[in-house]
């Protein structure tokens, strides 16, 4: 309808159609976030096939997948210090089917680079945690040292001779040396390898005394008796290792390091996703088969919210980055 000059005359239902259409591409994820998910999410593992990471990712993915009703597919891009990884889901759409499996390795990596292609805290949404685990300290089974205080008393007593063996420069399990060393003062020689196997080999063959790894990989060895674990590095026993003490119970004050996972998406994820996601991962880790799994592990499943991975991921940055001072690590 037009008037005599030929401007176009509206009905109020015509205006209100409009505006909703306006309102619809001025935010269409208004819609999206109704129906999410309507098809597979991808997470995003910054390390290989196999880890103690990457079984957890399938272990849980598979039960979030049945809480959620679509597949979670495992995207495995393993990289020093998860960059490539944290990258592929910073540069993604926030629209939820991008997550990344965030760890204690982007806390370490914030200190452990000069310059990173982008900001952990501030390009990424934190979703909530899924487990914690522990790292074990162990010695060869015919070791001279039966307890942790007799291998403490023999290192005092021998300055500069006790070698620890761990994973990589920079890797938690190094780092978690390197604090050991500093809390219980101690001059011992830290021996980094490529990667676990090398090290609890070379602990088997005599080449280093004591090894820092994550409990999961050394669970098979200890069991089967060729591994003795002194202690356990979290603040509380292990429920898988219950008669070993914790590095703060053999005498080490104030030792408490624990690795983590959680899960992560693009900052700019609507709020609404992100409790979608929380509530998942909360279910998942609620059902007795998964929990108990992930216990089998060596992995403490643990839900938070957002607010408490915000928190966890700050403080982690934070005393990781002391600790990397005080071994006098250069920034890669």
């Amino acid at each position: 309808m037009r008037t005599g000059h030929g401007a176009p005359v509206r009905s109020p239902w015509r205006r209100a159609l409009l505006g909703a259409v306006a309102g619809a591409a001025a935010w269409p994820g208004a819609f999206a976030q109704r129906d999410y998910p309507n098809r597979a999410i991808t997470l995003v593992v910054p390390f290989a096939p196999g880890g103690i990471a990457d079984l957890t990712a399938r272990v849980v993915a598979r039960s979030m997948g049945s809480a959620l009703g679509q597949s979670i597919v495992i995207d495995n891009r393993p990289s020093a210090g998860g960059i490539v990884a944290t990258s592929a889901v910073v540069n993604a759409a926030p629209d939820g089917y991008t997550a990344l499996m965030l760890s204690n390795a982007n806390a370490i990596s914030a200190s452990l680079f000069r310059k990173l292609p982008f900001d952990v805290t501030r390009d990424l949404a934190p979703v909530g945690t899924i487990g914690f685990f522990d790292l074990v300290l162990c010695v060869d089974w015919g070791s001279r040292f039966r307890t942790l205080p007799d291998l403490l008393a023999w290192t005092r007593a021998n300055p500069g001779k006790l070698t620890i063996g761990t994973i990589a420069i920079g890797s938690t399990q190094h780092l978690a040396a390197e604090l050991f060393a500093s809390r219980a003062g101690v001059d011992a020689v830290i021996v980094p390898y490529k990667a676990t196997p090398a090290v609890l080999t070379a602990l088997r063959g005599g080449e280093i005394d004591l090894a820092f790894e994550i409990l999961g990989p050394a669970l098979p060895q200890i069991a089967g008796g060729a591994l003795r674990p002194l202690a356990v590095s979290a603040a509380r026993r292990n429920r898988v290792l219950p008669t070993t003490p914790t590095v703060q119970e053999a005498g080490v004050a104030d030792y408490d390091v624990a690795s983590w996972n959680a899960l992560a998406v693009p900052v700019a994820t609507p709020q609404p996703i992100v409790a979608r996601l929380n509530a998942a991962i909360r279910d998942a880790l609620a059902v007795p088969a998964v929990a108990q799994r992930l216990l089998e592990m060596g992995v403490r499943p643990q839900a938070g919210t957002p607010a408490e991975l915000e928190a966890l991921l700050a403080s982690e940055i934070g005393r990781w980055r002391e600790v990397i001072r005080a071994a006098r690590i250069e920034p890669q």
